[in-house]
This record gives structure tokens, C-alpha cells and sequence, in this order.
């Protein structure tokens, strides 16, 4: 059996109670992966790898190619390249697409790993977000997206969701469950994704042996008391749209 390894910056404790300053670079990030998501220092919009390049989806949903030297927080990366292919049909909503890969996965007797997906596809409809930057120190991940965050709907066209998943008893290290970004086939709009409705894809589904965690190094990160992130804080920034 081949070994697969998911590469994390941070947690997402962390990065709820406000910890947003950078710990590795996009540059060595990328040495850990080909696929991923996550967000840039100050929360300074979504990340999106795919393909083994790294994007920055901007609050007004436009996408631009990372800098090597750009700070990241927080992330996830890993190589996808032993996955399982899995042919989608017409998908009405997230919870369709949540489902699917799920039942997949526990077919597979997965629910306790790790998985990553990277789903290329026609969309109907992606509803995403994201924010600015906005430096701070110890203001929660959910105040500085009610000052930031900006909704926007993407119609019609080619791209490509990244998803990731974490089971429950690994929550607050990262969301459990399922977690979708999206990058247009062109490379040009994309964000966090709250709702999508699919025509058809093809999944590239791994799971995941081994996970390594990048914690900060400097001390304020010590200074946060991270069980008292809020669990209901983070499913709202991580699955609602700013409503």
C-alpha cells in the first residue's frame, strides 16, 4: 500500500482565536504538495493549490498567482497523486457533493483518515467568498471576516473545487468534515465555497496515512489558549456565506 502524507501550517484553533501571522512561505508550502487550500497572512484572501501552483483568490473573487515569498498562516497540502477517479453526475448543492465523496469514502473504509479531492468539472453555480487582509492580533478569524468578507457567484463555466476532510475526532486541528475551494479552468475568479451546484465531474479521491503539522515558532503563539476556540464559530466561518 502506498503511503500518502497531508502537510498542515498551523491549526485551525489557531487561526479562529486570530493567529493569522505567517509560518512557512507559498515557496516552501509547495515543497509539501501539489494540491491544497488555506488562506495568506493577515487572512488576506483564500488559497487554492491545484496542479501544483498556488492561487490567491482576492475579496472581489478574482484570482491571482501567489508570490513565493507571500506569508501563510494556515493550510493544507498534499501530492495527489494515488488517488481513486470517480465519475460525478448532476449535483444540486454542497450537501449532494459532501454526500457523494462521503459515502465513497466510507465504502472504502475511510472515515477516520484524511482525504483530499480535486473535482474538474462544469458548474451551474459556485457561491464563495473571501476576504482582505487585516492586520490584528488576538481579534477571532470570525470578527475579521464580518469586516472583510464579500460574497460572489460564479455561472456557468469550467473549474475545478479542492476539497479536503477531517474526521470529527481530529475537529479544531482542522474543520471536520468537508471543506471546498474553487479555481475557474482559466485561472482568473475563485474563493471559499459555501454552495455549488455541478453538472458533471471527475473526482480524483486520496486518502490520507500520515499527517505532519507545521506549529508557529514564535512565542505569541504560545500566548493563545486554544481549546477555547468556539466549535460553533468555526462551522460558521467555514460554511456560511457572509449572510
Amino acid at each position: 500500500m502506498t503511503s500518502s502524507k497531508i502537510y498542515q501550517v498551523s491549526t485551525l484553533q489557531a487561526l479562529a482565536l486570530g493567529y493569522t501571522k505567517s509560518v512557512v512561505t507559498v515557496k516552501e508550502l509547495l515543497k509539501h504538495g501539489d494540491t491544497g487550500l488555506g488562506t495568506f497572512e493577515s487572512v488576506d484572501g483564500e488559497m487554492i493549490i491545484a496542479d501544483g501552483r498556488c492561487y490567491q483568490a482576492r475579496q472581489d473573487g478574482t484570482i491571482v498567482p501567489a508570490e513565493d515569498t507571500a506569508g501563510v498562516p494556515f493550510a493544507v497540502a498534499s501530492f495527489l497523486e494515488n488517488g481513486r477517479t470517480i465519475r460525478m453526475g448532476p449535483m444540486p448543492g454542497i450537501e449532494e457533493i459532501k454526500t457523494e465523496l462521503t459515502l465513497r469514502i466510507e465504502e472504502w473504509f475511510g472515515l477516520n483518515s484524511i482525504h483530499i479531492a480535486k473535482i474538474d468539472g462544469f458548474f451551474d453555480l459556485v457561491q464563495a467568498r473571501a476576504g482582505a487582509a487585516y492586520k490584528s492580533q488576538h481579534v477571532s478569524l470570525k470578527d475579521i471576516l464580518s469586516k472583510t468578507q464579500k460574497d460572489f457567484c460564479f455561472e456557468h463555466l469550467y473549474g475545478t473545487l479542492i476539497c479536503v476532510y477531517y474526521p470529527d475526532y481530529m475537529d479544531g486541528i482542522n474543520a471536520s468534515g468537508w471543506h471546498l475551494h474553487f479555481v475557474s479552468k482559466d485561472r482568473t475568479q475563485g474563493g471559499h465555497v459555501f454552495d455549488v451546484s455541478m453538472q458533471s465531474g471527475e473526482c480524483l479521491l486520496q486518502k490520507i496515512d500520515r499527517i505532519e503539522i507545521q506549529l508557529p515558532r514564535e512565542a505569541a503563539f504560545d500566548t493563545y489558549s486554544l481549546k477555547q476556540a468556539s466549535q460553533e464559530e468555526i462551522v460558521a466561518v467555514e460554511q456560511k456565506g457572509n449572510h
